[in-house]
């Protein structure tokens, strides 16, 4: 099933060409069903969807599968190198999304369930499972800033939705442009908004409670593809903590391990799960004996899964994500977090958003922190001071960096992720593994070869 096209934010988007790639290098499609978005009678497909609706017949009755059975296969954002695509078996993955959004997200029958996301990224799976718990389930197609920047939170009101799900950059983003639905919405049916796809640091927790909405669940979680799921997220019972995902998965064995596998509390290290899961993939494709599955996930700390997500683990039970654990900096043999970085650094207005990496520089690693400025600022001495200043206040010297430099554009990921790796292979002059996973590969043009790197 394919359209022939889409529109975002004013632009409209052909994929004809790649429909057809698609199909030519895939034996076996048999038939494609065309939708039309552009064109009422798009040049993709042997009938169009309304033709294949009306000559359907309807469905009698329903084939249960193993346990086991694939369910879907899933592509991670490339990140950290080149997509996997990981297969996911139909019964770990229902227990698990029951458990996490009846339980954790406290999902109702006749709640609205609303979660912005690709089709493309797990969180769709994640969404469309509160069918199960006979919930409704909320879309919304485009940019949820190109007409107006509180188009959500009309969403919101107009529908009544009692779970918002958004990523950390969008409340972000409303913070630094003034929105406060608080004063301009009825945000009275809202219970629980969720945030993922990178930490929400301590100036999204606030401006949710002082801006959006003083009695909701704040819950912020983590997890990823690979699970389709999450290892940390919300839980109604317990206090909302800043800067903090709230608790664990229950039923799931996540900790926190230093380089020697000891579990460690309340210090940064891998975090991990040390008892199988139900969620964990079927199996990755094309992937003979499992060889590339197990090196992904089990043999940094033999037989124990390594999620690849350098965390803490507080004595309160909550988790805090200082980033990707391939991303930390290394200055002088010390980890650091990119997350510890960016806390400070985005709470200034004159930052739209930073990317930092470590280059390797005369024997050592040194910070360099790429920052997209908001518009008509300009990244002079007296900013840069400032922002030294904050990271060491906030973190430490050894998080100040040795370079800060203004970009026109961070590369992201299809669901939006920044791509750090890519940044640190382009400043090495060493190739990209993931350039296909990206939604703005040309942004990585804006790193190569800056004067400010020689010296």
């Amino acid at each position: 099933v394919a359209a022939d096209g889409y529109v975002y934010a004013g632009r409209t988007i052909n994929r004809v060409a790649e429909v057809s790639a698609l199909v030519a290098r895939i034996p076996s499609i048999k038939k494609v069903i065309g939708v039309p978005v552009l064109d009422d009678n798009p040049a993709v497909g042997d009938c169009l969807w309304a033709e294949a609706l009306a000559s359907a017949s309807p469905l009698e009755e329903f084939v249960r599968g193993d346990f086991n059975a694939p369910l879907v296969a899933l592509f991670s954002s490339g990140t950290t190198g080149a997509p996997k695509c990981i297969v996911h078996r139909a019964g770990g993955v229902l227990l698990q999304h029951i458990k996490e959004l009846g339980l954790h997200t406290n999902i109702k029958e006749s709640d609205k369930v609303f979660y912005f996301t690709t089709c493309g990224w797990m969180m769709w799976n994640w969404l469309i499972s509160s069918l199960a718990l006979r919930a409704s389930v909320v879309l919304f197609e485009g940019s949820p800033l190109h007409s107006k920047a509180d188009i959500l939170w009309d969403m919101v009101a107009e529908e009544q939705i009692a779970v918002f799900g958004v990523s950390a950059k969008y409340l972000d983003t409303m913070r630094k442009s003034g929105i406060v639905p608080l004063k301009t919405h009825d945000l009275s049916a809202l219970r629980t908004i969720c945030s993922t796809g990178a930490p929400l640091l301590a100036d999204g927790f606030n401006y949710v409670y002082e801006k959006v909405k003083t009695d909701v669940q704040l819950a912020s979680i983590s997890g990823g593809t690979d699970i389709v799921s999450c290892f940390a997220l919300g839980n109604p019972l317990d206090v909302v903590r800043e800067g903090e995902l709230q608790g664990r998965g229950l039923g799931l064995a996540v900790t926190v391990f230093n380089d020697d596998g000891q579990e460690i509390l309340d210090e940064a290290g891998e975090l991990v799960c040390t008892v199988p899961f139900p969620v964990m993939p079927l199996k990755f494709a094309n992937d003979e004996g499992d060889s590339k599955y197990r090196a992904a996930y089990f043999e940094h700390f033999d037989g124990i899964w390594r999620h690849g997500d350098w965390a803490i683990l507080t004595k309160a039970g909550g988790l805090i994500i200082r980033g990707r654990s391939d991303a930390t900096l290394n200055p002088g043999g010390v980890r650091i977090g990119t997350a510890e970085i960016y806390r400070p650094v985005e709470a200034f207005e004159e930052v739209a958003e930073a990317l930092a990496v470590g280059q390797e520089w005369m024997g050592d690693t040194r910070i360099v922190l790429f920052v997209r400025l908001a518009t008509e600022v300009v990244l002079d001495e007296e900013l840069r001071g400032r922002l030294s200043a904050a990271i060491r206040r906030n973190a430490s010297p050894r998080h100040v960096p040795a370079k800060i430099i203004a970009v026109a554009e961070l590369p992201r990921t299809r669901s939006g992720k920044i791509a750090e790796i890519a940044v640190r292979e382009t400043i090495h002059n060493r190739p990209i593994k993931n350039v296909n996973a990206l939604a703005n590969p040309d942004s990585l043009e804006c790193f190569r070869n800056l004067s400010e790197l020689e010296v």
